[in-house]
């Protein structure tokens, strides 16, 4: 049991490094002084967190068999554990295009999930999540369908003035998606009267569309906060 406990350490602090080497490698003059050493670094580090991978699929199956290790593979961190170490194995073995590999490194990232594996707070808040899924799709086909309205009317008000940057539906999507989020790039906008009025409606119905899953979400852990406490004082 202490053993376990000091590996988890381990692995914690291994990623943690992880991302700092991952920061400090997107600087040119530290990458170009010391890449090799990154490269060493990354492939010692997905070596250890292949051998942890393959670790906790034994314990898996030690405690539950093969319905264990089914259950492992997968769930979120057992999903994180394989996408934090997959690309690496895909630029020794698969030939693919170098830019998508450098897409593919961001999966780096989601090795700091992994810090979260034991956390109350973190099983509590997917908790919260899983008791309000049916409310959470409902708003996002409540904003798809937004979207979709929106990008279509914006069509119709602005095409013949602007058939370049509106010049169908798809291509709206764009502005309508940006619009309803309230983040407002500015890098395409309506220039009729009448584009001008439905954008102005829009965004403040964006800020309701943006605030229904935040509230749903906020509740739901507010909730579950407080049934925990309750069992606690009982």
């Amino acid at each position: 049991m202490k053993s376990t406990i000091l590996f988890d350490k381990f692995i914690y602090l291994l990623i943690i490094v992880n991302v700092v080497a991952m920061i400090l490698e997107s600087h040119v003059s530290i990458r170009d002084a010391y890449g090799n050493l990154f490269q060493i670094f990354e492939a010692i580090s997905i070596y250890i967190f292949s051998f942890e991978y393959l670790y906790r699929i034994r314990l898996a199956y030690e405690d539950n068999r093969i319905k264990g290790v089914s259950q492992y593979i997968f769930s979120t961190f057992g999903l994180i554990d394989l996408i934090s170490i997959l690309p690496f194995y895909l630029n020794q073995f698969v030939k693919v295009d170098g830019r998508f590999l450098r897409i593919l490194r961001l999966f780096r990232l989601t090795r700091i999930f992994k810090l979260g594996r034991d956390s109350s707070s973190l099983k509590l808040f997917v908790k919260a999540l899983k008791g309000v899924k049916n409310e959470l799709r409902f708003t996002l086909f409540l904003s798809a369908l937004a979207i979709l309205f929106s990008a279509s009317a914006i069509y119709y008000l602005e095409n013949e003035a602007q058939p370049d940057k509106f010049s169908s539906i798809t291509e709206s999507i764009w502005w309508a998606t940006v619009s309803l989020a309230t983040v407002g790039y500015g890098d395409v906008y309506p220039v009729t009267a009448g584009g001008k009025v439905f954008a102005s409606i829009i965004s403040l119905i964006g800020i309701g569309i943006v605030a229904i899953p935040t509230g749903i979400i906020s509740a739901s852990f507010v909730e579950e906060i407080y049934l925990v406490r309750r069992k606690r004082g009982k």
